[in-house]
């Protein structure tokens, strides 16, 4: 097994049952969604991916928002994307959302029948779960249009939580292999872009980035 076939199998395993209830729990720590994509924006007619579609939560949230835009979900779960199926099909979204396994170091417009790039890519709570999270957001990059934005909601380094509260819910998060990237933050930090937004919630808990890909070191 490859690393990524492993990361795939892993997966798997954590959300087989969590599924089913992944979008319940889930909101209550999984701060800042719906206000990214409340801020978005995008184009009409964009092309929108979201890498770690998980249940397709976002994904039919974006729909709904932005009824012109042209969505995409990627996920190497297997099993999530068999509930995300389940639930574009529900709201009646299936022309509407494409849905495709595989890994987000090897995104490409390609995995879904496209020549064309994206427009607007967005991790949602993923970097933090991606082993190679660089290579993911450079494979991100390479898949935009010249102008094409990042959106990144992700948790911060917690720095402004006590601490106690941080070390356990560090300790927490370890459980579902959930490890906040505090480097990209920093980066982020240090330099933004001159087009980029940078917002950190209460706490540091977690951050929202709009902007360009960000230009991360080797």
């Amino acid at each position: 097994m490859t690393g990524q076939s492993e990361h795939a199998q892993l997966m798997d395993d954590v959300y087989r049952y969590q599924r089913y209830i992944y979008d319940f729990t889930r909101k209550y720590y999984l701060f800042g969604r719906d206000r990214l994509i409340d801020e978005m924006r995008p184009k009409p007619g964009s092309r929108i991916v979201e890498i770690g579609c998980g249940t397709a939560r976002n994904l039919i949230r974006l729909a709904r928002r932005y009824p012109d835009a042209k969505l995409f979900g990627l996920d190497a779960s297997e099993a999530m994307l068999e509930t995300a199926a389940g639930a574009v099909a529900k709201a009646g979204l299936g022309t509407r959302i494409g849905l495709a396994h595989g890994y987000a170091e090897a995104l490409s417009p390609a995995m879904f029948g496209l020549a064309e790039p994206f427009d607007e890519a967005v991790f949602s709570y993923s970097l933090s779960m991606i082993p190679d999270w660089k290579q993911a957001l450079g494979a991100a990059g390479k898949t935009l249009a010249p102008d094409g934005r990042v959106h990144i909601v992700d948790f911060g380094d917690l720095a402004g939580l006590p601490g106690p509260a941080r070390r356990m819910l560090l300790g927490w998060l370890g459980l579902f292999h959930v490890a906040p990237r505090t480097e990209l933050l920093r980066v982020l930090e240090r330099s933004p872009g001159a087009t980029a937004a940078l917002r950190t919630l209460r706490g540091r808990y977690a951050f929202l980035y709009q902007g360009a890909p960000p230009l991360l070191p080797n």
